[in-house]
């Protein structure tokens, strides 16, 4: 969503490098070039000007002027106001000291909320928490059914007494539903109410009621991400007609400008508690401020990354795999740890989105978008397609075994030749690592291709000395070379005329220095 501006800021920061110092000229083209970029990012007027003059008014005090690198300064300066604009530190859900927790859903229609409500009772369930999602919107066609499908998907609880669909009283079932929760000992209530098209007094009257009658302890404005300058109106109203606690933005995986997204907290002064960036239930996670910044400069998310493969991944497996690693040039480890290793990476979600994480992979955003999510389910396909033995011992893959594999999974030869090769290559370089040798190829470093004991430094021969190619100037120069052989066979290794020892007189360039 953030790639056009993420784009635009690279390259205003590219300009600042290998600058010594930074003129008032240099800080007012540079904020010139931010402020047009949060502007076609569609971030709100009063939002950028806030944040361009606080970005002026650092960068022309003494934290860059006196700073080693003053490029490297602003970015920090920008990163940092970034982080405010979004919010600041991470808004953690604030839970009732009395179960249940009761947390209110408001919004548009189309905004996202049933989903969402599916996501975050999945997402607090992984926490531990026993949610219950209640039906309470009960004009939109099929939303209790919606409901207590993406309920049935998540594994988690659903209230939903009503049919909908324009029957019901939708205050009467959010009250009842807390009853209900205590009875089934439910500590979470998730209630998902009725969006309009747009702001009416309807809509804002019984967003009210229902909150009257459960007092909700966090009341969540679900955003779409893709509403452009109207998110900010729209959540100036709810916060005025209803109130709420903090921001949901749905559909950040889009490819809007989303800029607007950025303005909210600022502009209500509500920070954004959650992000959903994709269609999947498992697409949902809390928001942080100081990643998000960092991932629209451009400088990669790695704490996220790291979450994502702690939840993925068991300590016990990752340790197993380490010692096979690490035992016999890592000869233990095989085609089938190396397929459940794949497997695992694609439990963590999409290839592209992960590598999207790495900092600086900005620069190679196109080679990323392009890459084929099936490549990983074509290697699956080959490994399962060999015999055990192979699998444990690739080295005995020949021909005849390479086009029975090939036909078994439906690809070319060639396609398992080079799956083979690049086992050995991936095995070769995580043994190194796993070593401790880290990684090969850098040299300089412990174990990367330049340590001590790796290779003999090679004595880099010199040329000699080119003969021309012309034959009368040629033959001219040998004799020149002849000549001075001669001349240094006769006088020594100074080349002077061969003489006496006693009889041994200086030259007279050499006389005139003795005196």
């Amino acid at each position: 969503m953030f790639d056009t501006l993420s784009d635009r800021l690279s390259a205003t920061f590219k300009n600042l490098r290998g600058k010594g110092r930074l003129s008032e000229a240099d800080i007012d083209a540079t904020a010139r070039e931010i402020r047009i970029a949060l502007l076609e990012a569609d971030v709100a007027l009063p939002v950028v000007r806030a944040f361009i003059a606080n970005i002026k008014e650092r960068a022309r005090g003494a934290e860059v002027s006196q700073a080693l690198n003053p490029a490297q300064q602003v970015v920090k300066i920008v990163n940092e106001e970034l982080v405010s604009i979004l919010g600041g530190e991470t808004r953690r859900l604030r839970f009732a000291k009395t179960a249940p927790t009761v947390i209110m859903l408001a919004g548009l229609q189309g905004a996202g909320k049933t989903t969402l409500a599916g996501k975050l009772g999945l997402w607090l369930k992984s926490q531990g928490h026993s949610p219950l999602l209640v039906a309470c919107d009960l004009q939109r066609p099929n939303a209790v059914n919606q409901l207590s499908v993406v309920a049935d998907r998540a594994g988690v609880a659903v209230y939903a007494p009503e049919p909908g669909n324009g029957v019901g009283d939708p205050v009467q079932v959010a009250k009842d539903s807390i009853e209900f929760a205590k009875a089934k000992v439910h500590d979470i209530v998730i209630v998902d109410t009725a969006g309009r098209l747009g702001i009416d007094e309807e809509l804002m009257r019984q967003a009210a009621d229902i909150r009257d009658a459960v007092s909700p302890d966090e009341i969540l404005f679900v955003v779409d991400a893709m509403i452009g300058q109207d998110a900010v109106n729209t959540a100036e109203a709810f916060r005025d007609g209803v109130g709420f606690d903090g921001v949901v933005l749905s559909k950040l995986d889009g490819d809007a400008r989303g800029g607007a997204a950025l303005s909210i907290a600022h502009v209500t002064g509500k920070q954004i508690m959650f992000a959903s960036n994709g269609e999947k239930l498992e697409d949902f996670d809390a928001f942080h401020p100081d990643r998000m910044a960092s991932r629209i400069l451009d400088m990669g998310d790695l704490l996220t990354l790291i979450e994502q493969a702690e939840k993925t991944f068991s300590q016990e497996e990752a340790a197993k795999m380490a010692s096979k690693l690490a035992s016999s040039k890592g000869k233990d480890f095989t085609l089938d740890d190396f397929l459940a290793q794949m497997e695992q990476v694609r439990k963590m979600g999409s290839i592209s989105k992960l590598l999207g994480m790495l900092p600086g992979m900005g620069q190679i955003k196109d080679q990323i978008n392009n890459i084929d999510e099936r490549d990983v389910d074509r290697t699956a396909a080959i490994i399962k397609s060999m015999t055990p033995k192979e699998r444990s011992e690739p080295t005995i893959i020949n021909g005849s075994r390479r086009a029975r594999i090939a036909k078994g999974s439906g690809v070319e030869v060639s396609a398992v030749k080079n799956l083979v090769e690049r086992f050995f290559e991936a095995r070769k370089m995580m043994s190194k690592m796993a070593q401790g040798g880290g990684m090969p190829g850098m040299p300089g470093m412990p174990g990367m291709g330049g340590g001590p004991g790796r290779q003999k430094k090679q004595v880099k021969q010199a040329k000699g000395k080119r003969k021309s190619g012309n034959p009368m100037k040629r033959k001219a120069e040998e004799q020149a070379a002849a000549a001075r052989r001669e001349q240094a066979a006769q006088g020594g290794a100074l080349g002077l005329p061969a003489q006496d020892d006693k009889n041994f007189e200086l030259p007279d360039e050499f006389k005139k220095f003795m005196g």
